[in-house]
């Protein structure tokens, strides 16, 4: 019989100057650089910065979680 699963998440904000998407991907590749085990991304909010009236990045909270280590 298998261990059941325990998850811990952390709140963080990706941007992007480009897409939702791609602040979504920069948010969960830093992530990726300390915590292992990574098994999903819940996007929270979704905002843009806004500069002489145009958008100048997306920011795009996110909650990401993962699995504790034995």
């Amino acid at each position: 019989m298998s261990t059941p699963h325990v998850y811990k998440k952390i709140e963080l904000v990706g941007s992007s100057t480009t897409s939702i998407e791609d602040a979504v991907n920069n948010a969960v590749a830093r992530a990726a650089e300390t915590i292992r085990n990574i098994r999903w991304v819940e996007v929270v909010e979704t905002r843009c910065h806004v500069e002489e009236n145009r958008i100048a990045y997306w920011q795009v909270t996110v909650r990401v979680g993962f699995t504790l280590e034995d």
